[in-house]
């Protein structure tokens, strides 16, 4: 296998973590939302634990693509 190849396969293997991360917020928030609806009152206290995990989880996908851009273009 050519280096060039193997570079664009680790690249494309490096940006999974995009799809995971897509996944992981879609959950929180499906979570969160059923949990207000069956508790609405408790809704608002864990509205900044939601706010945070989205931001960490996004900041894993945004990780993730950096990952890739680096090994793609080193």
């Amino acid at each position: 296998m050519e280096a060039e190849a193997a570079k664009f396969i680790g690249a494309g293997l490096a940006t999974l973590g995009m799809i995971g991360a897509g996944i992981g917020v879609g959950t929180l928030f499906s979570g969160f939302l059923q949990g207000a609806t069956r508790n609405p009152s408790a809704a608002g206290g864990q509205f900044t634990n939601l706010i945070l995990g989205a931001a960490l989880t996004e900041a894993l996908g945004i990780l993730a693509f950096v990952l890739g851009l680096l090994i793609l273009f080193s």
